[in-house]
């Protein structure tokens, strides 16, 4: 497999309003979370640090200027692999646990960490059997209704499980900007993991499409308007008979 350096192992995409995408453009799209920068006048805000493969503060260095807020929207493998990082972190008490005691069970990684992920590997060849995700305690649990305020923005925490028990959406009013974590995307969704409950994904999604949302910028893939986010769950609703 190809290896590439560590210094082209991140992409960065600078979007409008303060918001960046990082990604890992040798994970295929699948596989590949899309880790969301936030930029605040007092912090910022990171959503998911993706494999943990790089190290994100070593490569990026400005992610930490100001004071960061490493958000977990969920505990899979593929999303908080780089939590370990950094000195703030937040996660939904009910994946907490799993925060502070990552495996390849509970993270996911042992079903998915394999060729099949990956386009190339970072300076050396990935051992899979050593592949492992560190343990990152959260500082602050956040629940539902919870706000991280910026400075000049807000960010709310909504609940949403269904793809896991703790998975979390932020939601900034005053832009309409969803970001969805893994409860939503524009690809094929888990939806059959150990710990998802689909009674739960059909409450979550009947939430959000509530929500005068204008765009959303998902865990995966890439980001869509308000309008198909609506098709999106309507087509969702339809596929389970749930509607």
């Amino acid at each position: 497999m190809k290896i590439v350096s560590r210094d082209r192992w991140f992409e960065v995409e600078h979007r409008h309003d303060g918001i960046c995408l990082i990604h890992e453009p040798y994970v295929r799209p699948f596989y590949r979370c899309n880790m969301w920068h936030v930029q605040g006048r007092e912090h910022d805000v990171l959503i998911d640090s993706g494999s943990g493969l790089v190290s994100l503060r070593e490569q990026l260095p400005w992610l930490t200027e100001k004071p960061l807020l490493a958000v977990a929207s969920h505990c899979h493998f593929d999303h908080i692999a780089g939590h370990h990082e950094f000195d703030e972190r937040l996660v939904h008490p009910a994946e907490a646990d799993i925060l502070a005691a990552p495996d390849g069970a509970n993270t996911l990684a042992t079903d998915f960490v394999g060729d099949d992920m990956f386009e190339a590997h970072p300076d050396c060849p990935l051992c899979y059997a050593e592949y492992r995700v560190r343990a990152a305690p959260a500082t602050r649990l956040v629940e539902d209704g919870d706000v991280l305020d910026l400075g000049n923005r807000v960010l709310q925490v909504l609940h949403t499980p269904g793809h896991s028990p703790g998975g979390i959406s932020l939601w900034e009013a005053q832009t309409h900007t969803l970001f969805s974590g893994d409860i939503l995307y524009d690809g094929p969704l888990i939806e059959d993991a150990y710990h998802s409950n689909l009674e739960d994904y059909a409450r979550s999604l009947a939430r959000l499409r509530e929500l005068p949302v204008r765009t959303v910028h998902g865990g995966h893939f890439a980001s869509f308007s308000g309008e198909r986010m609506r098709e999106l769950i309507d087509a969702w609703f339809d596929a389970h008979r749930l509607n």
